[in-house]
């Protein structure tokens, strides 16, 4: 028979922390505390793998489940000395949800389960409390209505509203057992004419209609939604725990509480919680009275007058403190509890690692080593890669008000706060003035890239997690709210139109790309810091590592700031976005626009200097490490003129007519531009563009090696190569210039030529490629993109709808597709490795700043990963773990 139900009680339990797959986190924790002789409440967990036969079977439970439950149930029974269901001495349960993964307040709760109108006499009788056992009752049938009938607690809580007003009492504490006798005939017979059938009374019924609502919680709509944002799959499923009730509502030597083991906000060790007398578990939660301080300290802080847990409860108090530092020893990590304290008896409901805030993480595992509790490398195993990014940007004042008036996708992290303005033009004048500004738009594109630079922030109504906005505003380390679908553009009468608001021009708000939240007005921030504890975690992470980070830059700022966050090299070096500012967008649109190839030279000529300067201060910022620059990649429409006002300000520019430069516009433009005329086939189509980067680039590297005295290795990329001969035709103008230059120059340097895979042709070819190639960078953007054929751009529109449906958990442009595009990569790597041993591998596409991504690089052998400045931190940390992780699993193969 297949064992559904696991027990534990009386010092002994069936499972334990390691079982945390079966009997989620709850239920693994219960049954390890009991195991350790803790005063735990004796009780059952029905594992996960029923939730998931519930969903398959038209919810309905296991056949052997049922016996398993009832069979525990005499266990807990035995324990206590009560029976369920007993009119005269009766066992009253708890049922709760216990995800793997600790989901707080997502899924349903009943309590005092196994009320009825007649047990409720002999629990009056046993506790000789009339009142705690109606108040009991009535908590019950409010929870189980709420919970299993569908019906909406804010009914009961009205109906209990106007019943406490009418006796003329403030607190339900107030309420006598008479008052609460009357308000449960209220209940009962609201429930009877709502749903037209009396409030179950058989205990039988209520315990399966409760396990019942408990698995059907896991697909309540909450709980979808927090799955999604932390990631954690639909197919664990929930354990159900069943445990016999303690009660905190029973007078005034009773209560109840919640605590961490230290500051979840700090990290301080100190005792950080609260508690309430004659209360059920519930009440502290949902703020009905105020709670009271568990340390005489924590009051003294805080100006409560009631006393402390210390002062009131000593004796329970002490035991309290004892049981937390034994639970964080034994866990070695911040525990989060419950407790309950029956007339003087301390009771343990659950344990569980804390949620706490970065810095709180960064200073406790810092702590924790110190104190001999962990080794360093767990330190860093206990920071999530991605909360860095709390620590990374200014940050909104969690104590202030948000007065939002729009939500959108948290694109890129931080906040920022500046005047509205509409177009990139604006956002530069603005900041030649001083003005901080956000960029509004319905979606940005590369000519936006001035204004984006400009601005404090971006905000787009439209566009996903890697739409342009988002890689470009992540890439410069700006916040950014793309896809606010909440808020509309009306750009004819220059206005954002938000949730019962409408802003012009010059309107502050702010804009929170951690979140996605768009707040009106300004909005006091906190700045980061990256010293301290931060340094040491990533010191140690640092110490640990097998994969180099580098970034991908394409300014000396980019630069500057990723070396200030520990970049190792650039990974990728956009050269079109050098294109984009001030005078140069003119004179390549010169190049684009120019007749013949006379023309395209003559232009190129100007740019030459521009690309030259850049590149110099690139390996100047970056010396004595690697710089990879990719040639000109995006189709050349993307950087002329769109509209007729646009058209008509560049033709003047040019001395051309209008028409003539709106015809050859058109003739430029692509219908599916992403597979067309852009990468290495541009370079083939016009070498002369590869040539002038390939003479920056080699003169560049000349100036530098002079300047700093060390030697310049640049490795040149040539993107979106399929075939090999492709890459041979653009190498060989490649090393054609840099014969010319280094014979100029009169000074040898090296360098080398690599391809950025990112066509399932190139990963698949990749052993013929690499008898060109001396390095391959995969560009995993593009290469979800062909391997899927979907757009990135467009994507957003329906991913969500595939992830709620459950045809895709992740979305393959934010973390990468392991089945699919990992394949790819995989093979490619084998492959080119095959031809080229010491090949050099690594990822410059988003992908490269995502833990998860980050984890399959490892297990694929690449060399190093590259991603925006700001991840860079979040990179050498998850690089680490990544290494941790297959350290610990050689070790156990």
């Amino acid at each position: 028979m297949e064992k559904w139900v696991y027990t534990f009680g009386a010092g002994l339990a069936e499972g334990g922390a390691g079982d945390v797959e079966k009997l989620g986190g709850k239920g693994a924790n219960l049954a390890e505390m009991a195991g350790l002789g803790l005063p735990v409440p004796p009780g059952l967990t029905i594992i996960a793998d029923a939730c998931t036969h519930f969903y398959t079977h038209q919810r309905n439970f296991p056949d052997e489940m049922k016996t398993q439950v009832l069979d525990g149930i005499g266990g807990i029974e035995a324990i206590t000395g009560r029976t369920f269901g007993d009119a005269r001495n009766p066992l009253l349960l708890s049922v709760r949800s216990g995800a793997r993964s600790s989901m707080p307040g997502m899924m349903d709760t009943v309590l005092n389960l196994g009320l009825n109108d007649e047990t409720v006499q002999g629990l009056a009788h046993n506790a000789e409390d009339d009142r705690f056992a109606w108040d009991s009752y009535r908590r019950f049938i409010q929870m189980y209505s709420d919970v299993v009938l569908g019906l909406d607690h804010e009914i009961f809580e009205e109906i209990l509203d106007d019943e406490k007003a009418r006796f003329g009492h403030e607190f339900d504490t107030d309420m006598t057992a008479a008052e609460w006798q009357h308000v449960t005939r209220i209940y009962k017979q609201m429930i009877e004419d709502e749903l037209g059938e009396p409030f179950p009374q058989d205990p039988q019924v209520q315990l399966w209609g409760a396990i019942g609502a408990v698995f059907s919680s896991w697909m309540n709509a909450r709980a979808v939604t927090y799955r999604q944002l932390h990631n954690i799959p639909v197919h664990w499923g929930t354990a159900v725990n069943v445990q016999a009730m303690v009660f905190g509502n029973l007078g005034s030597t009773s209560a109840t509480g919640v605590a961490f083991t230290r500051n979840p906000s700090t990290g301080e060790k100190e005792l950080y919680g609260e508690f309430l007398v004659n209360a059920q578990g519930e009440d502290v939660v949902a703020g009905i009275r105020t709670p009271q301080s568990l340390t005489e300290a924590a009051r003294l802080e805080s100006g409560y007058d009631k006393p402390a847990m210390e002062k009131l409860m000593p004796e329970a108090f002490a035991e309290f403190l004892a049981i937390c530092n034994r639970l964080e020893t034994h866990y070695q990590d911040m525990q989060d509890v419950e407790f309950t304290i029956e007339r003087g008896k301390l009771w343990m409901l659950q344990t569980r690692s804390g949620k706490r805030t970065t810095k709180a993480a960064m200073k406790i595992a810092v702590d924790m080593v110190a104190e001999g509790l962990i080794s360093e490398d767990e330190a860093v195993s206990r920071i999530e890669p991605s909360s860095l990014d709390q620590l990374l940007h200014p940050t909104i004042d969690p104590r202030v008000a948000r007065e939002v008036i729009g939500s959108g996708l948290p694109a890129s992290p931080g906040a920022a706060t500046g005047e509205i303005v509409f177009t990139a033009e604006d956002a530069v004048s603005a900041k030649e003035e001083g003005r901080k500004v956000i960029l509004v738009r319905m979606e940005t594109s590369p000519e936006d890239i001035h204004g984006m630079h400009a601005a404090e922030g971006v905000l787009t109504t439209r566009g996903g997690m890697t739409s342009h906005a988002a890689v470009v505003a992540r890439g410069m380390g700006i916040p950014c709210v793309a896809g606010a679908g909440t808020m509309r553009v009306d750009f004819r009468n220059g206005a954002l139109i938000g949730v019962g608001v409408q802003l012009k021009k010059g309107d502050i708000i702010t804009i929170d790309g951690s979140s996605g939240q768009v707040l009106k007005g300004t909005v006091p921030m906190l700045q980061p810091e990256l010293s301290g504890d931060f340094a040491q975690i990533m010191a140690w992470a640092d110490k640990t590592r097998r994969m180099t980070v580098r970034t991908n830059a394409d300014t000396p700022g980019d630069a500057r700031a990723a070396r200030s966050f520990g970049a190792e090299g650039i990974g990728l070096c956009r050269t079109e976005h050098m294109f984009f500012e001030g005078e140069r967008i003119h004179v390549m649109r010169e190049m684009i626009l120019a007749e013949d190839e006379t023309g395209r030279r003559a232009a190129l000529d100007k740019l030459l200097p521009m690309q030259r300067s850049d590149f110099t201060e690139l390996f100047s910022i970056m010396h004595g490490l690697p710089v990879t620059i990719r040639l000109l990649d995006p189709p050349l429409h993307e950087f002329l003129p769109k509209t007729e006002e646009e058209i008509a300000e560049v033709a003047a520019a040019m001395g051309m007519e209008p028409r003539a430069l709106s015809q050859r516009v058109d003739a430029l433009h692509e219908f599916n531009p992403m597979l067309g005329h852009r990468g290495c086939r541009l370079a083939i189509s016009y070498p002369e563009i590869a040539e002038m980067q390939a003479r920056a680039i080699f003169e560049a590297a000349i100036a530098a090696a002079l300047e700093t005295g060390e030697p310049v290795v640049p490795e040149i990329m040539v993107p979106l190569v399929g075939l090999r001969s492709e890459l041979d035709y653009v190498k060989g103008v490649i090393d054609g210039v840099a014969s010319e230059v280094m014979r100029e120059g009169a000074l040898e340097i090296s360098y080398l030529v690599g391809t950025m895979i990112e066509l399932p042709r190139a990963a698949i070819r990749a052993h013929v490629i690499a008898e060109a190639a001396e390095f391959f960078s995969f560009g995993t953007n593009d290469l979800t993109q062909t391997t899927f054929g979907m757009s990135r751009d467009d994507a957003s529109a329906f991913i969500p709808t595939y992830q709620k449906k459950g045809i895709i958990e992740r979305d393959p442009f934010i973390s990468l597709d392991f089945d699919g595009v990992g394949e790819l990569i995989r093979i490619a790597a084998e492959r080119g490795r095959q031809t080229r041993p010491d090949m050099k591998l690594g990822i410059c596409g988003e992908h490269g700043g995502d833990p998860t991504s980050i984890h399959f690089c490892e297990d694929v052998g690449l060399d190093y990963v590259s991603c925006s400045p700001f991840r860079v931190p979040i990179a050498r940390l998850s690089a680490a773990q990544a290494t941790i992780k297959q350290q610990r699993l050689a070790r156990h193969a």
